[in-house]
């Protein structure tokens, strides 16, 4: 998409990259071949997964929780850079399909499971983790966008009610000193999410910004840490 596209416009595009046919059943990132299932937001049409796949601090010997887990590259990554154990949770059950099916792939089964969830909803209470990472559809959409399929979940976060959730649940699923990362870009709302962090008693420290040349122009990805104020 283009930064000049509206929303209806990008949706429209979307259509394709959920169903088209000529799509490949297989792609290559990180050096490693992965499945895709149609109906699942392909990794490749940005850099967005390859630059957070490799800058995110995965907790070795420990947790790490992936929300919008998609075709699992970063979840697998997880386990395959030390995690010892990974939970990845999409609202997407093509999404959750095609991350079991990349950890099997990539002989990490035992480690990372894949839940179908609306956020945390799908964890067990007590459930916590070391980190908490969500790579976020950070293209800003007024509240009566309408997601006409899951796939528009992966690009649109309409009112960013989706990361004011995400924010304000994190803190019952953390152990003690556990991190809580963002994946965003900046395209995104950002004035927009420091109010949301602010609502959630936490503040947003940038800990990378990668700059990557694509059929767009230059986009500007950013890993954030969220910490209690």
């Amino acid at each position: 998409m283009t930064v000049e596209e509206s929303p209806e416009d990008v949706a429209r595009a979307l259509q394709h990259a959920l169903a088209g046919d000529d799509l490949p059943d297989t792609f290559t990132l990180l050096g490693r071949e992965w499945s895709l299932h149609r109906g699942v937001w392909p990794s490749t049409l940005s850099a967005a997964t390859e630059v957070m796949a490799s800058v995110v601090p995965y907790p070795r010997d420990g947790s790490f929780l992936e929300v919008g887990c998609g075709t699992g590259v970063i979840a697998v990554t997880a386990a395959l850079s030390g995690c010892a154990s990974v939970t990845a949770l999409d609202i997407n059950e093509k999404a959750v399909a095609n991350t079991v099916a990349n950890a099997e792939r990539h002989g990490v089964g035992d480690r990372v499971r894949a839940l179908h969830s609306d956020m945390y909803t799908a964890l067990d209470p007590l459930s916590r983790f070391d980190t908490i990472f969500w790579n976020v559809p950070w293209t800003y959409v007024e509240d009566g966008f309408a997601l006409s399929s899951d796939i528009h979940s992966a690009v649109f976060d309409p009112g960013y009610r989706g990361q004011a959730r995400y924010l304000a649940g994190a803190h019952e699923h953390l152990t003690d000193g556990g991190r809580l990362l963002l994946g965003t870009a900046h395209l995104g709302d950002r004035e927009r999410l420091d109010v949301l962090a602010g609502e959630a008693g936490l503040r947003i420290d940038m800990l990378r910004r990668v700059r990557r040349i694509e059929e767009v122009g230059v986009m500007e990805y950013h890993l954030l840490e969220l910490r209690t104020r």
